[in-house]
């Protein structure tokens, strides 16, 4: 790796103090961005034309090692059917790659694959794109002053995953020169990517910079992915409270009540130091949305911020009081609440169905229901300020230190071909997927996804088999093992979220100017810490309801108004791509 120019580290280093990760980058539509297509053909292959072998892989359950070898060792896709509305694309022309060469790609640890570089994924694409990868991982829990000693060092990868990481986000480190601005390159160099984000207009609005840059390459779906985040109601608690599933917050509080009778003794497993406290699922029924939301005009606006806050959090301290919420609300990591959640003390969990049938139904045989998000009064319609935007999984960016552009950018341009989406959504044919008669791959009974040689759970499988979350065309709907698996009505429950909330005042991926992205981070920090702090003690009980007067004092105080400002243009902008 080489190093990023010494003129440019002191800037870099201004820039580590203001730290607060942006992840959403995309952009306005420029004069040189392509229009949107409404189908993109894939481009025709410049190599070989492969022989159509859907008849002999399409439906079978027993292939010959000669057939999995077919298709786990050569490019040909002819079995894979056109299953979306757009075609993924099917351009291979740059593989196997000519130059012998190695990419060094920075992740984030993930604690399901302890070693990247023995990943069955990897050494599959390995094999069909000739480009070889080295991984570099930091400890679990150390991801964060690794990426900053690497940034702040000079000293750059290749390719970086997660590079939203950078202060200010992608756009400014693009802007600082640590990464490489591909839009001239993308046609030429990123032909599957180029065909893929330019098949759908969501899918180029949200993958372009206000100033028509394409600067990385984003995860992005053939759909807008279902909800993934809600209440979940344990079916024996229902049973011995007799109750129906709640629906407004006054119906919730009857069932928490009884639910607590009937011996629940800390029903509503509310909220934890990741997060839960603000998932706009309680709070959202009171219009007080965790953060950015668009008003009934469409104009950004903050949800602590809203007239029924002292409405919320009034109800919320006297649920506390009556012991309706687990008293480590506050600061229970994912492993403390989990063991909570299995415990006779909860009845509901706010969390995603994929995770809870893992733990509740496969691990625990706990059958659950998924409720809409309270309303505030009957016959309002349930809302939730979370949409996919067709924006999925990560991204990545190439460095300034990149000694392969082309290399780099065929590496990830793979993940975006029919091919790439097999492998990395489905992993390995025949030990890990067979694929349908219609040409969609599928998790067999025996696949090691759900009967793993060492014994591992789908909650690591999902990760050791294939990638979970990766810059490509995430097919989570059909790919997800805790979603498709044999019995889970996950999936049905978030389809169910999905079709019956309003999603009307989610605010879309925003990119901000490299002066306004400091700007923002240091007010965003600011006020992330006084709503935390506020919130937190007043449903305690530690402060009064009233105290919500001076939190909002501060908090316009410190910069509200500019803050929404911020946001307001980057929508502005967003809204002209």
């Amino acid at each position: 790796m080489k190093t990023i120019p010494k003129r440019m580290i002191p800037m870099l280093l201004t820039a580590l103090l203001l730290i607060w990760t942006v992840t959403a980058c995309s952009g306005q539509g420029a004069n040189n961005e392509p229009e949107a297509k409404e189908e993109t053909a894939p481009r025709e292959r410049n190599q070989v034309e492969f022989t159509d072998i859907s008849a002999d892989i399409r439906g079978n359950t027993s292939p010959t090692q000669e057939q999995i070898d077919e298709v786990n060792s050569t490019l040909n896709d002819s079995y894979l059917g056109d299953l979306y509305d757009t075609v993924i694309p099917s351009d291979y022309s740059a593989y196997p790659f000519e130059e012998e060469v190695v990419l060094d790609v920075w992740m984030p640890a993930n604690s399901n694959v302890p070693d990247m570089n023995n990943h069955a994924v990897q050494a599959q694409i390995e094999k069909l794109t000739g480009i070889k990868v080295n991984f570099i991982t930091p400890p679990v829990g150390q991801e964060a002053d690794a990426f900053t000693l690497m940034i702040s060092s000079g000293d750059l990868p290749d390719i970086i995953i997660e590079p939203g990481r950078y202060p200010g986000g992608l756009e400014a480190g693009v802007n600082d020169g640590a990464y490489i601005d591909l839009t001239d390159l993308m046609e030429e160099h990123a032909p599957n990517y180029t065909a893929w984000r330019n098949s759908d207009e969501m899918r180029r609005k949200t993958t372009v910079t206000d100033d028509g840059r394409l600067l990385g390459f984003y995860g992005i779906a053939p759909y807008s992915e279902w909800t993934w985040f809600g209440m979940l109601i344990k079916q024996e608690a229902l049973d011995k409270t007799g109750l129906d599933v709640p629906n407004t917050i006054d119906e919730w509080y009857t069932f928490l009540k009884k639910a607590k009778e009937v011996g629940y003794n800390s029903p509503l497993n509310y909220g934890s130091s990741y997060g839960q406290i603000f998932t706009g699922i309680i709070n959202g029924a009171f219009g007080v949305w965790d953060w950015t939301f668009l008003d009934e005009n469409g104009k950004v606006a903050w949800g602590p911020a809203q007239p029924k806050a002292k409405e919320y959090l009034a109800t919320m301290q006297k649920w506390n009081q009556e012991g309706l919420l687990n008293r480590d609300w506050a600061t229970a990591d994912f492993n403390q609440r989990m063991a909570s959640a299995i415990s006779d003390d909860t009845a509901v969990i706010m969390d995603s169905p994929d995770t809870m049938w893992s733990f509740w139904k496969e691990q625990n045989d706990i059958d659950f229901v998924g409720a809409l998000n309270p309303v505030l009064n009957a016959g309002d319609k349930s809302a939730t300020t979370y949409k996919n935007f067709m924006r999925t999984g990560t991204e990545a960016a190439i460095t300034t230190q990149c000694d392969n552009i082309e290399a780099a950018m065929a590496w990830l341009d793979f993940n975006y071909s029919k091919k790439g989406w097999e492998i990395i959504n489905f992993g390995e044919y025949g030990t890990v997927h067979l694929v349908d008669e219609n040409g969609m791959p599928y998790f067999h009974e025996d696949s090691h996804i759900y009967n793993d040689p060492d014994g591992q759970p789908v909650a690591v499988t999902i990760w050791k088999y294939r990638w979970h979350s990766w810059p490509n065309i995430r097919d989570e709907h059909h790919s997800n093992p805790l979603i498709v698996a044999k019995g889970s009505y996950s999936g049905d429950i978030r389809k169910y979220w999905t079709e019956n909330m309003d999603t009307s005042m989610a605010v879309p991926p925003l990119t901000f100017t490299k002066e306004e992205a400091s700007r923002e981070a240091a007010l965003g920090n600011q006020l992330s810490t006084l709503r935390g702090e506020y919130f937190a003690k007043i449903i305690m009980g530690e402060l009064p309801v009233d105290a919500y007067d001076q939190f909002l004092k501060e908090a316009q105080n410190m910069g509200l108004d500019e803050f929404l400002s911020i946001h307001q243009a980057a929508l502005d902008r967003y809204n002209q791509r």
